[in-house]
């Protein structure tokens, strides 16, 4: 009898997890789909190249501004009732933007939809933790990242097709369906947490969520999280939201099946080295800096490349270029990692917000100065893109990149004196190496050479 009700419960988790994955592909795919139409929203709209930017940005404002919020209300509300609100929330500005025809509409519609995602994948992460073991915790959290990216795909392959067949309305309404019927299979399926456990939810005040904030900020670790997580996704979110496809159709004048293959080849890259990483993090856990390091320089010197290519950049360079920017996605999430460790449960929330903020507002930097840039250049529509244009544009991720590599080592250069205080000491990369060859690694050496 014991032995039905425990696989009852497994059985229970996995679908629970099934939901949930689905709801945050569904919207990935929400924060992904105006990507493969920035050309056509620009012809039905008649906006340049900044408005268009404004789309994304307000979309990633409305979903920074509301991921400590969020936070709240999940203590509050619980996790269920989010991710419900967050399907339906994208399912009403999707089905927005596929009846407008003027400008201020899209704006609306884009503002919906960030406010949707901003509620989701956070929530999805509480329902993991409450449904599994702790010592699984880790592994599920990597598979609902894996699992979101298929949602880019879903916004680069059939929604193209879509709007290069039946046209503008019908793709968008379509997406909107998916979005409420995540929302449906939320009201049926999701739980906070599984039968006969009591649901954990908190009632904070604004001064006590306060105190949290400031006691994570203050905290060195939480900073080096917060660096990460600005320097590492910001250039693939520019790709994949809304100016990857423009600059490979008009830019490169790459095809629009090709364009739509290497987008694909992002989402499938970045869903393809989370595990990695995060192998290598567990392994190395006083080593992830060099991680973060190695991924932010890669993508600047790929960059670098395409950028100072004479003309248009080889398809195998662009494939890379793509790929490399990729890995910023579950670079990223090291980022998390930092305010995991660096913080007590009770303020985990807070500092995991905090860290989330700074990813997404590196992006709307980018993804505005890029539209700024190119109509300051005359180019600001799909009839006057030109490659020296976009070149220009992409050339501004280098100080963002500059900005984050500050931030990491000096922020990591904090961390690692309070880890000295505590009686931890990380070894030189050098002196670890050397350890390690020698094969007399002590226990902390030959962990995070």
């Amino acid at each position: 009898m014991r032995r039905k009700t425990g696989e009852r419960a497994v059985e229970g988790a996995w679908l629970v997890f099934a939901v949930g994955a689905v709801a945050y592909v569904v919207t990935v795919g929400n924060r992904t789909s105006l990507a493969a139409a920035g050309l056509e929203a620009q012809q039905r709209y008649d906006i340049t190249a900044g408005t268009l930017s404004s789309f994304a940005v307000l979309q990633f404002l409305v979903y920074a501004a509301l991921q400590i919020p969020v936070g709240v209300l999940i203590d509050r509300w619980g996790p269920r009732r989010l991710v419900v609100l967050g399907a339906a929330t994208m399912g009403v500005g999707q089905v927005v933007l596929a009846l407008s025809t003027q400008t201020w509409q899209a704006v609306v519609a884009r503002v919906l939809v960030g406010a949707g995602d901003a509620a989701t994948f956070v929530s999805v992460l509480r329902v993991v933790t409450n449904w599994f073991p702790p010592r699984r915790v880790p592994v599920m959290t990597q598979l609902v990242g894996l699992f979101g990216q298929l949602g880019q795909i879903f916004s680069f392959v059939p929604l193209v097709a879509l709007l290069h067949g039946p046209g503008w309305t019908p793709a968008y309404t379509g997406i909107g369906a998916f979005s409420l019927l995540a929302a449906v299979l939320a009201v049926v399926v999701l739980r906070d947490v599984p039968p006969g456990r009591e649901n954990p939810r908190v009632t904070k005040s604004l001064r006590e969520v306060g105190g949290d904030l400031r006691a994570a900020l203050r905290h060195p670790g939480t900073r080096l999280g917060l660096w990460t997580h600005w320097a590492t996704p910001f250039s693939g979110n520019a790709l994949a939201t809304l100016w990857g496809y423009p600059f490979l159709v008009s830019g490169q004048g790459l095809s629009a099946g090709t364009a739509s293959a290497l987008l694909t080849l992002y989402t499938i890259s970045a869903a393809g080295t989370g595990p990695l990483l995060g192998a290598l993090v567990a392994r190395h856990p006083l080593r992830r800096s060099w991680l973060v390091l190695t991924i932010v320089g890669a993508q600047a010197v790929t960059w670098s490349a395409v950028l100072l290519w004479p003309g248009r950049a080889p398809l195998v360079l662009l494939g890379l270029v793509v790929v490399v920017a990729a890995t910023g996605v579950p670079g990223s999430m090291i980022g998390f990692d930092y305010a995991r460790t660096s913080n007590p449960a009770h303020r985990l929330g807070g500092a995991t917000g905090m860290t989330n903020v700074m990813g997404f507002t590196a992006t709307v930097v980018f993804v505005l100065v890029v539209g700024v840039a190119l109509d300051l250049q005359g180019a600001g529509t799909p009839q006057t893109y030109s490659l020296g244009a976009f070149k220009v544009a992409f050339a501004l991720q280098l100080p963002l990149w500059a900005v984050g590599i500050v931030g990491i080592l000096v922020s990591r250069r904090q961390t690692r004196a309070l880890m000295a205080r505590n009686g931890v000491v990380v070894p030189r990369m050098r002196d670890a190496l050397r350890e390690r060859g020698r094969g007399r690694g002590s226990r902390t050496g030959a962990g995070t050479a």
